[in-house]
């Protein structure tokens, strides 16, 4: 008897803004791994990019992509275009999104995350996944579309996967072809910090005013990577902890730290796991 596969007649989405790297591609294998058939959406979304220049500036190479896109033998390949995807204009929609979209990046980057919900809640519609695989580099972004899946019922059920990081450390990202060779090299520096705080805390009782200078201290010494922000928050729901004493493995919650960080006029992001 012929064993049944497990992956039944699902639809995978990998949803792209495009400039593709091995954090895509490793999304992209999970969903061929985990579902009969995988659809790769690129498309650069305006109304999530509160910074117009960041916008025109940010990299494109559509004739790679859809290279990388034949070697990987994916199923569809959705490229819409403005008219498609806004019908009725460039505006997003406001979702009720339980305060998320307003903390860390939110409260930096103000209808960053409406933007995204509405693009995304428009490929939803548009490509009917069972599946939709995203980056935890984007933690946050995770968690917001994690929460337009339940306003939507559960459908389509989102899958979190690791984030992929160069040898150095670095969070892959789109915007890292963008960086020079020093200020890819410095970059590396982000991560370094990340883990220094985790590292940090398993030892001492530290307290996040502490943590902060030090990790602060570490990328802008790089002299080619500038903080921008430095944040510890809780895990699940997202709070920014604001305390600057209290040693963070005291509140027996699980704790991420967040960074963004400039190199020239890129701007860079990660996160980590700290306790």
């Amino acid at each position: 008897m012929q064993k049944e596969s497990n992956k039944g007649s699902n639809l995978a989405l990998i949803a792209t803004m495009g400039a593709l790297h091995e954090g895509h591609v490793s999304l992209i294998k999970r969903g061929q791994k985990e579902c009969s058939q995988v659809i790769v959406s690129i498309y650069v979304n305006p109304t999530q990019f509160e910074n117009s220049n960041d916008l025109i500036n940010y990299p494109k190479s559509i004739d790679d992509d859809i290279d990388i896109l034949n070697s990987l033998n994916i199923d569809f390949l959705f490229i819409p275009n403005k008219e498609l995807m806004y019908p009725n204009g460039l505006v997003s929609k406001v979702f009720d999104l339980n305060g998320i979209d307003e903390k860390l990046e939110g409260a930096m980057r103000p209808g960053h995350f409406q933007g995204v919900a509405t693009v995304v809640d428009r490929l939803f519609e548009l490509t009917q996944p069972d599946k939709a695989y995203f980056g935890l580099k984007d933690f946050q972004q995770v968690q917001i579309i994690k929460k337009l899946s339940l306003i939507k019922g559960g459908t389509p059920e989102i899958i979190a996967c690791k984030i992929i990081r160069e040898d150095s450390g670095l969070a892959m990202s789109s915007r890292n072809s963008r960086l020079n060779v020093k200020e890819l090299k410095a970059a590396a520096s982000i991560f370094k910090a990340l883990k220094f705080a985790e590292k940090e805390v398993k030892v001492f009782p530290t307290p996040p005013a502490a943590l902060i200078r030090e990790m602060k201290s570490i990328i802008n010494s790089t002299g080619h990577i500038k903080v921008e922000e430095i944040t510890f928050a809780f895990s699940d729901n997202l709070d920014v902890i604001n305390d600057p004493d209290f040693p963070l493995d005291h509140y027996n919650k699980k704790v991420h730290c967040f960074i963004s960080a400039y190199a020239g006029d890129v701007r860079l992001i990660d996160n980590h796991f700290i306790c």
